[in-house]
């Protein structure tokens, strides 16, 4: 088992993708060190040399194992199925296996990209969106992503009472991250009910629970 001084996390409380890589690491039963990176206090931590150094592309999380960096959400929840294989985070047939990877996918390369922090500064910055403007256009990318998310867990019969079977796995964890950000942006998820069934499922996991944005050191 691997413990707390080899694995340290740098994360932000409310960033989706160190909430996803927080889930993995609790379910896997992994010790490990949180060293908060304020996105938004002093204009923006991760902007600094230090963690510049740590990821060049300066966005969150990083995890340190050892002396190595891994960048990268998607990346890091891959690493962790295959260094640590119990319980798994993925199916064991292929077909299954694609779907969970897919799913996991649209959340995390299709929807969460076009909403997350830099983008809408960008868009107040460059274009003089406001707060209402930036809100309209996240919630119409998560709107998008979910109704999609929610027809292919409707048609898939591998569905149970998480998005691949019985067990949480990688489209879990993708997917509750996105589903906070989308009730905390007011997104209605009245047409999404397998969806919010899931999340429901999911929150009520101790490893989940545990993952929470306003459980983590900093949360306001």
């Amino acid at each position: 088992m691997a413990t707390a001084n080899e694995f340290v996390l740098y994360d932000y409380w409310r960033s989706s993708a160190c909430y996803r890589v927080r889930i993995a690491l609790n379910l896997k039963g992994v010790e490990y060190q949180i060293k908060p990176v304020h996105l938004v206090d002093n204009g923006g931590e991760q902007h600094s040399a230090e963690h510049h150094a740590r990821n060049p592309l300066e966005t969150v999380p990083v995890l340190m194992v050892g002396r190595r960096a891994i960048r990268q959400s998607m990346a890091i929840i891959e690493y962790l199925e295959e260094t640590q294989p119990h319980p798994a985070l993925l199916p064991p047939a292929p077909r299954e296996r694609a779907q969970a990877r897919a799913l996991a996918q649209l959340i995390a390369c299709d929807v969460h990209p076009l909403n997350n922090l830099r983008v809408t500064q960008y868009l107040q910055r460059e274009f003089g969106a406001d707060q209402a403007a930036r809100e309209a256009w996240m919630r119409h990318w998560m709107e998008v992503g979910l109704r999609a998310f929610e027809e292919i867990l409707v048609a898939d019969d591998a569905r149970g009472m998480f998005c691949s079977g019985d067990a949480p796995g990688i489209a879990d964890i993708c997917l509750v991250p996105q589903v906070y950000n989308a009730l905390r942006y007011g997104l209605d998820l009245t047409p999404f009910p397998t969806i919010r069934a899931i999340y429901d499922h999911c929150l009520a996991e101790p490893e989940f629970d545990a993952a929470r944005p306003e459980k983590q050191a900093g949360a306001a």
